[in-house]
């Protein structure tokens, strides 16, 4: 058996042993030491560095939004707007509660900050763009969110379309539609109304007349008489149902625009016999979806009383007026909204302030919606206005006997009836082109002079029939008239 000797004695191995195990101690101290700093600037590079992001959602609707590592805590800035519920490690559940503008704040589990996540709570644009999709098919309207708030932009086919596209984004956010459309042709529409005011009388006496002042003695025993406003239209025969005034007058010239029966002709046939009367011719032009309106008479003034005591005065307006709003449909028809009045003073209802007579109105007023094409006639009537009056002549007490009374006195009345007709007509018009002139019925013709008008017996004379006089009228040589004196 062979035995070794340890080169150190027992003590100094004890004293080596200690001395490394305080070297190795002091090693990891400054190993420790060296990565502690490291992991705390890597803490602060993650809390300076903190991402952001941009998170829509709609209202009352809900998404998931993944988070780049573990979290420990949520903070929404403002409750109402959104809300933010934990999911899983990395993952939240936001839902939309109220349009407007909020963010979250997402910390890990050491309370340092990772993520900023602004949110925007808006409208449902995608349901939106789907409904205009379905409702109006593929079209060139862009929709968009500001402030809040749904912005509709592009070209819209026509005013219909506009209309209808802001109709529905109303659906989805009531009161917060930006209209920004455009059409793609702005569409014009002349509107020819003619206000027709037709007479309807009708009178009878009876009885007999004494005028013994007039030194008269006699009369007329049951005479009668009627006339109607519709028993004639010139060229144009009407049966004889108005002719006993049994048919209204604007019916039978509804009639005779449906028979092809052109306005201007009914009116002239009755002008010409004295039982109807143009009151307005006007011509309005306006774009589609527009209000145009139009006034021939006046305005006259009436006292209102203020609050501090003083008067003031204000103006009412009278006479023919009408205002119409046209829009164009996809299909050719024109959608009218016509309101026409025609007022007049009625000295009989007159009121009295502070020794101010304020005369009444009589109006007349309609209010319709119809649908016509480019030059096709629409009568609004019906519109009666009626009018009695009734006289009593007799001798005085013996009239009053009966029977016997009927033979000395005389009784008569009168029924006068106007009925007024709105004929409108409705065509689809392009302005002129850019130099094109524009020519109106006075630039044909010029006065004449005093031999002309003896000659012709005319106020005016065409502009080439004077011209091919001046010219000689195609004459070779000397022309003219020699007077010798």
């Amino acid at each position: 058996m062979i035995h070794t000797k340890h080169p150190y004695p027992a003590g100094l191995r004890a004293m080596l042993a200690i001395a490394a195990a305080t070297m190795a101690g002091l090693l990891v101290m400054m190993l420790v030491a060296a990565i502690d700093p490291a992991m705390a600037a890597q803490k602060r590079q993650v809390s300076t560095t903190a991402g952001f992001r941009m998170v829509t959602v709609a209202v009352n609707k809900s998404r998931r939004v993944s988070i780049d590592g573990d979290y420990g805590e949520i903070v929404v800035g403002n409750p109402e707007i959104a809300d933010a519920r934990p999911l899983t490690s990395d993952t939240i559940y936001l839902l939309g509660k109220s349009v407007g503008t909020t963010n979250l704040t997402i910390y890990d589990k050491n309370k340092y900050l990772i993520k900023v996540i602004d949110v925007e709570v808006a409208y449902d644009l995608s349901g939106l763009r789907s409904a205009l999709r379905r409702t109006l098919g593929r079209n060139a309207i862009k929709v968009g969110s500001v402030n809040g708030r749904v912005i509709l932009k592009g070209k819209a086919r026509d005013t219909v379309m506009m209309s209808k596209a802001v109709a529905i984004a109303e659906q989805y956010a009531p009161g917060a539609v930006l209209n920004s459309l455009s059409v793609a042709s702005a569409q014009q529409v002349l509107l020819e109304v003619r206000f027709v005011e037709a007479f309807r009388q009708a009178g009878r006496d009876l009885g007999l007349r004494w005028d013994v002042l007039g030194k008269r003695f006699g009369g007329i025993i049951g005479g009668s008489g009627a006339t109607t406003a519709g028993s004639a239209v010139g060229a144009v025969a009407i049966g004889s149902s108005l002719a006993s005034g049994a048919v209204p007058f604007g019916t039978m010239v509804g009639r005779l625009l449906n028979g092809g029966v052109k306005a201007d002709s009914i009116i002239q046939a009755l002008e010409t016999r004295g039982l109807a009367r143009r009151l307005a011719e006007p011509n309005l032009v306006a774009l589609s979806g527009d209000t145009a309106s139009f006034l021939a008479g006046g305005e006259f003034p009436f006292p209102v009383p203020s609050g501090d005591g003083n008067i003031t005065i204000k103006f009412k307006k009278f006479g023919v007026g009408l205002a119409f709003t046209p829009t164009v449909l996809a299909n050719g028809q024109i959608n009218l909204k016509i309101e026409p009045e025609v007022s007049q003073l009625d000295p009989s209802n007159t009121l009295r302030i502070n020794n101010i007579e304020i005369p009444g109105l009589i109006v007349r007023r309609a209010k319709t919606t119809i649908e016509l094409r480019d030059g096709q006639s629409f009568a609004v009537a019906g519109l009666l206005q009626s009018n009695h009056s009734r006289v009593g002549r007799g001798l005085p007490w013996v009239n009053s006997v009966p029977v016997l009374g009927t033979l000395f006195s005389s009784r008569s009345y009168k029924k006068e009836q106007t009925d007024l007709v709105i004929i409108v007509t409705p065509r689809l018009v392009r302005p002129a082109k850019p130099g094109q002139h524009l020519a109106t019925p006075l630039d044909n013709s010029v006065p004449t002079n005093d031999a002309e008008y003896f000659l012709t017996g005319r106020t005016d004379m065409n502009k080439k029939l004077i011209g091919f006089i001046e010219s000689g009228g195609g004459a070779k040589g000397p022309y003219g008239h020699r007077l010798d004196f």
